[in-house]
């Protein structure tokens, strides 16, 4: 039997290309606790795949405006799950969070990234940071502000949060000349951390990744968050590490592939319409750990990004044909 029956709530008539293919696996995976998603759903280079343009036209014309305050419903037709990166960027208010709640579809689950209030030891001299900028940040790792003004505030909407995600940037020597500083620092905010919540840590110092910081997310149940991304190593090297599934439940970022940074995935790949460079390594340990959470009947949240090969729809279809459920393979319906 196929893992992926032809089910869908909605005929696949009304949607699009793409997403008609897609709707029927990824529900038939979530059903199972195996979750995929991609990073933030506002891209136009998405329409006639994912999206039909038809929907956000105004006056005969395409509507951005229209487009960025409705796609979400679209997305949810087909994706049971997407991450919030908004959220990195700021406190978002009660009243915020309860217009964005009550304005997306209640079948759709989110994950968000912890603010940068948070997880920033000290502000990137970058100008948008404006007189913060090079400064120490004197909320980092702060438990009151994080229960006070992001986890309070979400708690009425915690059944549609499957994970809240710290994401620490490289630090300096300067800031932690050693793991066991990072470590010392972050192990009492993390028994600190209110019940209630799924939380995950993305950490992008290699160095770091050692059994000593997995055995201390493993003593408070929080997910090492396996990342894809520039200075840190591949999927496939990470899900080798013994103990890197620190919880019942796993959280995957694909980002960027090793070596490659930001702007130039960006100068590279937009405006994300298309798979410019696959990544078939990632594509198969991606596999892997579903193949993993399905087997030991464990949830999995796993979210891709654009900047990963070029089209994060894309290679999400790639990593389902890839799937063999103990040992047999997938049929396409």
């Amino acid at each position: 039997m196929s893992l992926f029956p032809l089910f869908h709530e909605d005929p696949a008539e009304d949607l699009a290309p793409q997403a008609a293919r897609l709707a029927p696996k990824l529900k038939a995976l979530a059903d199972q606790g195996v979750y995929f998603g991609t990073s933030s759903w506002k891209y136009e280079g998405w329409l006639g795949s994912i999206y039909q343009a038809d929907r956000y036209l105004t006056r005969g014309k395409f509507s951005r405006k229209k487009f960025e305050e409705e796609c979400l419903a679209e997305y949810a037709a087909t994706f049971p799950v997407v991450c919030g990166d908004f959220a990195f960027y700021q406190f978002p208010s009660p009243e915020y969070w309860k217009r964005f709640f009550e304005g997306s579809p209640s079948s759709l689950l989110f994950a968000f990234k912890v603010p940068e209030d948070i997880t920033v030891a000290r502000w990137p001299t970058h100008a948008r940071y404006g007189t913060r900028a090079g400064e120490e940040n004197e909320g980092f790792l702060r438990a009151d502000l994080f229960k006070t003004l992001f986890a309070r505030r979400l708690e009425p909407y915690r059944d549609r949060v499957v994970t809240l995600i710290f994401e620490f940037g490289t630090f300096p020597k300067s800031t932690f000349p050693t793991v066991d500083a990072f470590l010392a620092r972050i192990e009492p905010f993390l028994k600190s951390l209110p019940a209630g919540f799924r939380y995950s840590i993305e950490i992008r110092n290699q160095e770091y990744l050692v059994p000593r910081y997995l055995s201390l997310l493993a003593s408070v149940r929080v997910a090492h968050v396996l990342n894809s991304w520039t200075r840190m190593p591949d999927l496939g090297t990470q899900i080798e590490m013994p103990d890197a599934f620190t919880t019942d439940y796993t959280v995957v970022r694909a980002l960027l592939k090793r070596g490659r940074a930001y702007e130039q995935a960006v100068e590279a790949f937009e405006p994300y319409q298309r798979t410019v460079e696959p990544n078939e390594p990632a594509r198969e340990a991606m596999a892997r750990i579903a193949e993993r959470s399905l087997t030991k009947n464990q949830r999995a949240y796993i979210f891709v990004n654009n900047r990963h090969e070029g089209n994060a729809p894309s290679t999400i279809e790639h990593v389902l044909e890839k799937i063999r459920p103990q040992g047999r393979h997938i049929a396409a319906d």
